[in-house]
């Protein structure tokens, strides 16, 4: 059989199993593998099954993934991240929907520390929707408009996603955290536009909140400092060059677990249940990571890679067209498949493509990061959603979650839109 045949058969054979809903890291693997052995012969199947688990493992870049996620729980079981929505809230709330808007700024201050789009949500909707209910807000709007906020934990440092992306693409990370800033702003600035549309069609639904004085602002903005001080001196510390990416997540790490002492809010307890999670969240990741690695190997090995950049080419498609393409693909997978899979699973083979048409890898990645988020809040799967129906079911119901976030679905395809014409000035 052709190398190129067994690639093929081998991706039908990974799309089937993850159809049938078994673990994403075991379908990469188990196909992998037998592909390798397909196309090389057992030994060289065994070798880089020996090989690669180390080799991904150890590198040195990917163990920023485990820091931040350290700094992340550990800012949130101490209670560091307890006061974001109360500060947005006394800011923004005199604003038109300014709960909503609260929402969204507190979530993008909770991404800032955790860079997770599931813990974001989970944070900021346990806090705001039962606020927003007592202020009378339609709960439909104002669930979608957390569930919206959520995501832009993919977008503003430190991103997983970004991390993933830098190290299968062989980018500069810090590059792409820096332009994950830049899009994560913008997202929020694209879903306050949502809000103020949805109050302008019907005020009646996003009431204005009383005004704080000035106060009260600077009360609440008092209480978060130690937040504020850890994402100062983290983002500091990267942007300026002093840290590489890992070395953040390490003094981030730190940093957070002083404050929480200092402040004797961190428990042991706390810090036993952040190091669990964090070996759970990380070993997972790690496992995804070593069978896209494997994966990627036999897409080279196969020749699939070169056979669908001709496939690509004969068709006729400018690199426009094949960036609307690879849009489509990804918001289809994002209805399905959660971000990190769908990520490690279609980089090996958009990326030789995308090398031929020019495509700037940071800009591809800042692409496909808020693409891969846009399926956190999609149906069927929806993650976000499903997460803010948990913590508010006692006032709304699921249907009405997935109703409210229609307005921010639309202000992400429109961001994405604007992504991809300046792309085309570039």
């Amino acid at each position: 059989m052709e190398p190129v045949t067994i690639g093929v058969l081998a991706l039908l054979a990974l799309l089937a199993l993850i159809a049938l809903r078994v673990p994403i890291a075991a379908s990469l693997i188990a196909v992998s593998f037998v592909g390798i052995w397909s196309v090389a012969g057992l030994r060289p199947a065994l070798s880089m099954l020996s090989t690669i688990p180390y080799t991904t493992s150890a590198s040195w870049t990917l163990s920023s993934i485990p820091m931040f996620l350290l700094m992340g729980y550990i800012a949130y079981h101490s209670g560091l991240t307890r006061g974001l929505f109360e500060a947005a809230r006394v800011w923004w709330g005199w604003l038109p929907g300014g709960l909503a808007i609260a929402s969204l700024a507190g979530a993008s201050g909770f991404a800032a520390v955790s860079g997770s789009s599931v813990a974001c949500s989970a944070a900021i909707g346990r806090i705001a929707v039962p606020e927003m209910a007592r202020q009378g807000y339609n709960l439909s709007i104002a669930t979608g408009a957390v569930a919206a906020g959520g995501t832009i934990g993919a977008l503003i440092p430190p991103s997983i996603i970004l991390i993933l992306f830098g190290i299968q693409a062989e980018t500069s990370i810090n590059q792409l955290f820096l332009g994950g800033l830049f899009v994560g702003l913008a997202s929020l600035a694209f879903y306050i536009a949502a809000v103020l549309v949805v109050w302008w069609r019907d005020p009646a639904k996003l009431p204005r909140a009383e005004p704080y004085t000035m106060g009260d602002r600077w009360q609440k903005t008092a209480e978060i400092w130690p937040v504020l001080l850890l994402i100062g001196a983290v983002f500091g510390g990267l942007f300026s060059g002093f840290f590489t990416a890992t070395e953040a997540g390490a003094f981030g790490s730190f940093a957070a677990i002083l404050i929480g002492v200092l402040r004797r809010s961190l428990t042991w307890e706390g810090f036993r249940e952040s190091l669990v999670d964090t070996l759970l969240s990380g070993g997972a990741l790690f496992i995804i990571a070593i069978g896209a690695n494997l994966f990627t190997r036999l897409v080279a090995m196969s020749g699939l890679s070169n056979q669908m950049g001709l496939l690509v080419e004969g068709l006729g498609l400018g690199t426009f067209a094949l960036l609307v393409a690879i849009v489509v693909i990804y918001l289809i997978l994002g209805m399905f498949l959660e971000p990190i899979g769908a990520l490690l699973l279609t980089l090996p083979l958009f990326l030789p493509i995308l090398a031929q048409h020019g495509v700037d890898k940071l800009w591809f990645g800042l692409l496909v990061a808020k693409l891969l988020e846009i399926g956190m809040i999609t149906p069927p799967v929806g993650l976000n959603v499903f997460v803010i129906h948990s913590v508010a079911r006692d006032y709304v119901r699921l249907e009405q979650v997935f109703a409210g976030i229609v307005p921010f679905i639309l202000a992400d395809l429109a961001l994405v839109a604007a992504m991809l014409a300046i792309r085309g000035f570039m």
